[in-house]
């Protein structure tokens, strides 16, 4: 154990942003609103199955890799989607989604600071058992677009009492860890009661240190070191069904979008280097309205943007703060959606450091991921098969 904490230590020390850049980091304020109507959608490439991520490596090699919740991920690659996925499991990951709408499959995808030498990755998917699985797999010798199916190390597994809110993203955070978002466990109105209970790894976002070992070790700074009622794994809770989170990649700032009940989806927020022990709210409150108890839990995190259903929406998306170069307004700018209307949001901080959100443009499919590339740009998933990318209106 002695040995595994130092070789994470040393991990953290080589690849990892340090705290002070990220506490250094100035806020994007907008003095004046951003000028969103130049801002389009282009298609980037199509004929995915149920894609539900597109993300990078971070290697150098400007690849996009493309999750579907069948099991597969696939690389694009100089604007081409290749033949050959990166890694099949479709062997183990649950099928169901085949059979109609389902939230069960391969859902998460995070590639580590040091993977360009390690060429070591993990997953986040449910079996056919309906038992989620964070897994470590490892790149193949043959190829650098083909992972080894068969190298699978499963870090850590729990079954799912219900084939809903299953969470499933993933992201190595600022700090070098990686930060696992999982559901309350499914049906509807948190009936086990998951969302208060920070025992349990339901309802939460977990916060883990990998080494490419095949184990983990919860960071010591988790709040289990000083508070007892929390499980070593978890970093914060309260939270129904966390589908997407992201970090702003210039300020280490988290972005949390929590898919809510039957009246309210909301996007919280948390500064660079906070977070630990935070309190989201469900299932106490749906956002900021009370669900099974009149009064908010003490010092609840607030979302700083809540829509509801009225309008058709019922599920958000939650995006990415854009740090490309191709669409200048968007500077500073996180853009989000909903799974239904296809509408996409955006929130920015105005001059008062005030939050301000509009919707600016409606994408006309299924919104289920967004995604960002090596030099930021932003992408867009519709969950029929294709990948568009912000870029300025012709």
């Amino acid at each position: 154990m002695t040995r595994r904490i130092v070789l994470v230590l040393v991990l953290i020390a080589l690849f990892a942003l340090p705290v002070s850049a990220q506490e250094d980091a100035p806020l994007t304020l907008h003095a004046d609103a951003p000028d969103l109507s130049s801002v389009a959608l282009t298609e980037v490439a199509t004929g995915f199955t149920y894609p539900l991520l597109v993300t990078h490596a971070d290697d150098g090699s400007n690849r996009l890799f493309v999750v579907e919740q069948t099991g597969v991920i696939k690389i694009i690659q100089d604007g081409q989607t290749l033949e050959s996925p990166f890694l099949d499991i479709t062997d183990r990951a649950s099928g169901s989604v085949l059979q109609g709408y389902s939230e069960m499959g391969l859902l998460g995808l995070a590639f580590p600071p040091d993977y360009a030498e390690s060429g070591m990755f993990y997953v986040n998917y449910v079996d056919k058992n309906q038992v989620t699985k964070i897994s470590q797999f490892t790149l193949g010798v043959d190829s650098p677009n083909a992972a080894d199916p068969s190298s699978e190390v499963i870090l850590m597994e729990f079954d799912q009492p219900f084939p809903n809110h299953n969470g499933g993203d993933m992201a190595f955070g600022p700090d070098g860890y990686l930060y696992i978002s999982v559901g309350d466990g499914g049906a509807a109105g948190d009936p086990l009661l998951t969302g208060q209970d920070p025992l349990d790894w339901f309802g939460s976002l977990l916060r883990i240190s990998v080494d490419g070992s095949g184990g983990y070790v919860s960071p010591e700074d988790n709040p289990f070191a000083t508070e007892v009622t929390f499980a070593p794994q978890v970093w914060a809770y309260g939270l129904r069904n966390v589908w997407k989170f992201s970090f702003d990649r210039v300020t280490g700032d988290l972005y949390v979008a929590d898919v809510g009940q039957n009246v309210y989806e909301e996007i919280n927020f948390i500064p660079s280097s906070e977070g630990a022990g935070a309190n989201f709210g469900w299932s106490d409150y749906e956002a900021n309205h009370p669900f099974h108890k009149d009064s908010a839990p003490e010092a609840m995190i607030e979302p700083f943007f809540e829509y509801p259903h009225s309008d058709g929406d019922c599920s958000v998306t939650g995006g990415y703060t854009y740090r490309g170069e191709a669409v200048p307004a968007l500077e500073g700018v996180y853009v989000f959606g909903d799974f239904c209307t296809g509408r996409l949001w955006a929130s920015w901080r105005d001059a008062d450091s005030a939050w301000q959100t509009v919707d600016f443009l409606r994408a006309g499919f299924s919104v289920s991921a967004f995604g960002e590339d090596e030099a930021g740009e932003v992408y867009v998933v519709d969950y029929d098969g294709t990948i568009y990318r912000f870029d300025l209106a012709q």
